[in-house]
């Protein structure tokens, strides 16, 4: 009985990775050159003298929802948890939900999905509504969280991607969608 050579064994050879990662050395050392840059501001943010700590997860696992890293996700999963969110409220927004999340916060929420989502260039009107829920100053530490977070989620996404290149599809972290192997209806 003659194989057919056209159908792939598994759905490995034809699934793509379609997380979002970095486009070139260009757009990751801007990222890496910002952060040098801004280093002081950024122990600041992570010692929680900017802003709570719980709020700083907060806004890092609502990129890390967009941006799908499964490193990210592991690591600020641990740090949200030390930070005394709860594993209900870390699950919600690990999938996008705002339901768990403090009212007070819910704007700088949607604003860090929505930036992470436009690849950083946010609409202006979100940015108005954030500067105007939260002063010019808080803004510009939301902003340097997101900032740090993407490095992160990025550098794993195209961690990911280099695996799963060098791998043909067998390593690096697939969507959950392309690793189906039931048939779609």
């Amino acid at each position: 009985m003659a194989r057919d050579t056209a159908q792939p064994v598994s759905g490995i050879a034809t699934a793509k990775f379609n997380k979002r990662t970095y486009r070139g050395f260009g757009e990751f050392f801007a990222d890496i050159f910002f952060l040098t840059r801004n280093i002081r501001q950024i122990r600041r943010v992570m010692r929680g003298d900017l802003i709570p700590s719980a709020f700083r997860e907060r806004l890092m696992l609502a990129v890390t929802s967009v941006y799908g890293c499964g490193f990210c996700s592991w690591a600020h999963t641990r740090e949200a948890l030390k930070s005394g969110i709860e594993k209900e409220e870390i699950a919600g927004l690990l999938i996008g939900s705002v339901d768990n999340w403090p009212q007070d916060e819910a704007i700088a929420f949607l604003y860090a999905q929505h930036w992470a989502d436009s690849n950083t260039c946010p609409d202006p009107e979100a940015c108005r509504r954030l500067e105007q829920a939260y002063g010019a100053e808080k803004v510009q530490v939301i902003n340097l969280v997101l900032r740090i977070v993407r490095v992160g989620n990025l550098s794993g996404n195209t961690w990911n991607r280099f695996l799963y290149r060098i791998s043909f599809g067998r390593w690096g972290g697939r969507n959950k969608s392309s690793t189906s192997s039931a048939p779609e209806t």
